[in-house]
């Protein structure tokens, strides 16, 4: 029998989760695919939204079950330098999208400002916001910090709601774009930001956070009922929480295909120099007329906007963008705990923690947003999805490996559709993978880059080959197996047992 009061106790977990797919990335991705391809690529949104609710479903499943996370089996069930090498790929997504919360909270400092604030300052302002936040988790509690992030998931649907009313989108074209899986007339650049799109929305250390956010809830895993009910709860609530952030980069996308699709740099810089709009009186660190035609995060995002609809559009802009920016902070900060733990079976405080993954991130973006101009900077997030995108395997094949294992889920283990399911899911996302190396390889244009990017691309792929050879033998295809993967369910099943008699 379904409860409200119920579904309420375990709501939270999937709220912070869902807060990676709405992060800077992720408005990223959304501005650029509405300019580049119109409403046209709203059914891959759809489609990376659904095909990561499904895996935020093993991931919570795999948390209640075992009353382990993701990162903690991976460190008891794989060898020790497949094991090290697995937590650096996930660190390096960690810190990827780390960096794109940084570079998205120093643009709305910086819009917000109208540009009196530095956008090196903004980066700067960023190192007090993320203890602001281990503040109110040390001192006010989870439940109030979970409610806090839903008022900041709650500005972000208000303000870019607010962007999608002023525009007004087709809602024709809206909706064939979003259930009709096709793309006319698109070329290379629509389909890069399609995958841009799936690295952007399905965030590989999400994986790990949300196995480990379901157990804050106080759990009876001897009794099937008690977990079977826990995990149609933590589903339920995360398809309430992916369901509201699929609305809001619906929204995002909407106002940029609605808006600026087809529109040429000369009638942008046109509108915005007849325009009474903030950038006709910027302040220092504000994106200059020449750059407008390229919509991004910041010039696209804000400027652009304040010369469509008015300067409340703009600085209603910004403050979404700050909400997702502090928003999708913690959930780095928790993402990067659990990983470290898990992987290393060590134990920091959240104080050092934070302090190493954000001097890693700042670093590199500090430099660009000193030297560089606001295009760099915002440019970097393209080259983040895509490293967002390449480290996916690295959640996907362990996730699907370790729920499919019968001595660890027992009855809670993967059904045979779930298994060819997320195998497929599995085979396309590395597909994809590889056709973005090669498009991206072939721009290098040297010699000495084209032996290096190869290089690493071997190496990367073999890394994969190893996991997904685990992943095949336990999904069921036993003439793979030389003997490793038979002692590692021999190794859960014996601590299972060990668990039982004690």
């Amino acid at each position: 029998v379904f409860s409200f009061r119920k579904l309420w106790a375990f709501t939270g977990p999937g709220f912070l989760m869902s807060i990676a797919y709405l992060d800077p990335g992720n408005i990223e991705s959304d501005l650029q695919s509405g300019a580049v391809a119109g409403f046209k690529l709203l059914w891959v949104l759809l489609s990376a939204t659904v095909l990561g609710l499904l895996l935020q479903r093993l991931a919570a499943r795999l948390g209640v079950v075992t009353g382990m996370h993701l990162a903690e089996v991976c460190h008891r069930q794989y060898p020790k330098v497949p094991r090290i090498i697995l937590w650096l790929m996930v660190e390096l997504a960690i810190i990827g999208s780390d960096m794109q919360e940084v570079i998205g909270s120093a643009i709305a400092f910086n819009l917000l400002s109208a540009g009196r604030i530095p956008l090196w300052g903004g980066v700067l302002i960023t190192i007090i916001d993320t203890f602001f936040f281990l503040f109110l988790d040390k001192y006010v509690g989870l439940r109030k910090l979970e409610a806090f992030f839903g008022f900041l998931i709650t500005i972000m649907a208000l303000t870019f709601g607010y962007e999608y009313v002023t525009v007004k989108p087709d809602q024709g074209q809206l909706l064939k774009g979003m259930f009709v899986p096709m793309c006319q007339g698109c070329g290379s650049s629509q389909l890069q930001q399609a995958v841009g799109i799936v690295g952007a929305v399905i965030m590989p250390h999400n994986i790990y956070l949300h196995s480990a956010l379901v157990k804050s809830r106080q759990i009876n895993r001897s009794d099937k009922r008690e977990v079977r009910e826990a995990n149609k709860y933590f589903f339920i609530e995360a398809c309430v929480a992916l369901f509201i952030s699929f609305l809001i980069n619906v929204f995002v996308v909407s106002v940029f295909a609605e808006a600026f699709y087809g529109q040429t740099n000369q009638e942008v810089m046109l509108c915005c120099s007849i325009t009474a709009s903030p950038v006709t009186h910027r302040g220092q660190g504000m994106p200059s007329l020449e750059n407008l035609g390229s919509l991004r995060l910041n010039c696209g995002g804000g400027v652009v906007l304040g010369c469509y609809f008015g300067p409340a559009a703009l600085y209603i802009w910004a403050i979404g963008i700050l909400a997702a920016g502090q928003s999708s902070t913690m959930t780095g900060t928790y993402s990067g705990q659990f990983v470290m733990e898990g992987f290393l079976n060590l134990s920091w405080s959240r104080f050092a923690r934070v302090i190493l993954t954000r001097s890693i991130a700042i670093t590199p973006t500090l430099l660009v947003a000193v030297f560089q101009d606001v295009e760099h900077l915002t440019g970097m997030n393209d080259f983040l999805n895509v490293l967002q995108s390449l480290q996916l395997p690295f959640a996907l094949i362990p996730i699907l490996t370790f729920t499919s294992l019968r001595p660890l889920m027992n009855d809670f283990t993967n059904g045979i559709g779930w298994k060819i399911a997320g195998g497929f899911v599995i085979l396309g996302i590395c597909l994809i993978n590889m056709y973005f190396v090669v498009v991206y390889v072939s721009t290098l244009g040297h010699v000495a880059l084209y032996i290096l990017a190869g290089a690493l691309c071997l190496a990367y792929l073999s890394f994969v080959a190893y996991l997904t050879w685990l992943c095949l033998i336990t999904l069921g295809v036993s003439f793979l197996d030389c003997g490793s993967t038979v002692r590692i369910k021999q190794l859960v099943f014996h601590e299972e047992q060990l668990t039982s008699e004690s």
